[in-house]
């Protein structure tokens, strides 16, 4: 993955306004997205994820602010500019939006023609397409004959049909079932990586930030309340928006606040080995564990844990001694 960033987006803004409403949409946003990464950006309804989004590739203007691609400002880009610089990010949507009367191939075709392409080459890449989205077979079938699984892979097959350099995909998963978004979020990964195509997915759901993106900017009323790798976010979640999206532990034991507390981060690795039973009996110490969680993050596995503090301080100093020497991080609450 390259350092370079692709898009970068300084102080942005966004304001809806009619006579009687003024609804701020996005405040201040600033973040860049590298060449050849998946990068998430995820809140919850109301955030403001689908007009940053929109605001990428000029769809929605904002009100202040920059959106720059290769160092160019496409705020600033007039109509020839904006058409040219629009071929190069295909948009993924919810809801496909396919052409219902034509076939899978002149769905696929159809910006191709737009591009006047020759009728055989543009034959011979609707082919090439299909076959990267596994629907070789569907090219003469109707959007109304397919699965949602498939009329989305449809829709990427017609989104990587100018050959673009990042794909914008505004909740591509969120209308699937959980066993076809993971086919879908498999797709867009095997894309990033064989075509070398940045991606840029839009989600209110965590598990389709912790199967694929490298980096993740978490959204709150229209402001990013953090940003950085999917692991340093989760393992050093601090805003309330992120705590609620990656379901994090509380810094006190919520169940028996009076009860002093070591709460445990486990990271990748660590999190697959029997730590705890392992300090039970290396330390000759009985533990009593007050709540825990435990999540994929990028194919590893991830933990919090928060566990009574031993009453002995020999005791104490030898369970968090046990802990730092594994490598997880270990902090007193309750104290």
């Amino acid at each position: 993955m390259s350092t370079t960033p692709l898009i970068e987006i300084v102080k942005l803004s966004k304001v809806f306004s009619d006579a009687e409403n003024r609804v701020v949409a996005l405040n201040d946003i600033t973040l860049s997205v590298h060449e050849k990464e998946i990068y998430g950006i995820v809140g919850m309804s109301g955030a403001g994820k689908s007009t940053l989004i929109r605001c990428i590739n000029r769809l929605d203007t904002p009100n202040g602010g920059q959106v720059l691609y290769r160092g160019q400002d496409i705020l600033r880009m007039d109509r020839r500019q904006l058409l040219q610089t629009r071929r190069k990010m295909g948009m993924i949507f919810q809801q496909f939006n396919l052409l219902m009367q034509r076939t899978v191939g002149q769905n696929v075709r159809y910006p191709l023609e737009i591009a006047g392409l020759p009728h055989a080459r543009a034959n011979e890449r609707v082919k090439e397409l299909l076959d990267i989205v596994g629907l070789q077979d569907k090219i003469n079938a109707y959007p109304a004959q397919l699965s949602g699984g498939q009329r989305q892979r449809v829709a990427i097959a017609r989104a990587l049909a100018s050959s673009p350099e990042v794909l914008l995909c505004d909740e591509a998963t969120s209308a699937l079932d959980p066993l076809t978004t993971q086919s879908i979020l498999t797709l867009l990964q095997d894309i990033n990586r064989r075509l070398g195509i940045t991606i840029v997915l839009i989600t209110h759901e965590m598990a389709v930030i912790r199967q694929i993106c490298d980096r993740v900017a978490i959204l709150d009323g229209g402001e990013v309340v953090e940003e950085g790798t999917v692991d340093e976010v989760f393992v050093h979640t601090k805003s309330e928006a992120g705590k609620r999206l990656f379901g994090v532990l509380p810094e006190e034991a919520r169940d028996d606040p009076d009860t002093p507390a070591l709460r445990i981060v486990f990271d990748g690795a660590a999190a697959e080995r029997p730590i705890i039973s392992r300090l039970s009996q290396e330390t000759n110490v009985a533990v009593n564990i007050l709540s825990a969680n435990m999540n994929h993050l990028a194919g590893k596995m991830y933990g919090q844990m928060l566990i009574q503090t031993p009453h002995d301080e020999q005791e104490k100093e030898a369970v968090v001694q046990f802990l730092t020497d594994q490598g997880l991080t270990v902090k007193e609450v309750n104290t």
